[in-house]
């Protein structure tokens, strides 16, 4: 099979952020036995603050 780009992957950049080693273990431990990423938790949460911001922030 030929390689083939996939249309709907989202534009990403590289951040480099520092998070405390105890909110680390506790999103591992939200994500354990999960199918989901530590990357996709992290950009699903901070989604989700984005959403419910008061007031919500608009893209």
């Amino acid at each position: 099979m030929a390689f083939q780009l996939k249309s709907n992957r989202k534009e990403t950049e590289n951040k480099t952020i520092r998070f405390p080693i105890s909110l680390i273990n506790q999103i591992d431990h939200a994500i354990e036995n999960q199918d989901v990423t530590f990357s996709s938790f992290v950009l699903q949460a901070c989604e989700y603050a984005l959403e419910n911001m008061d007031p919500p922030f608009n893209k």
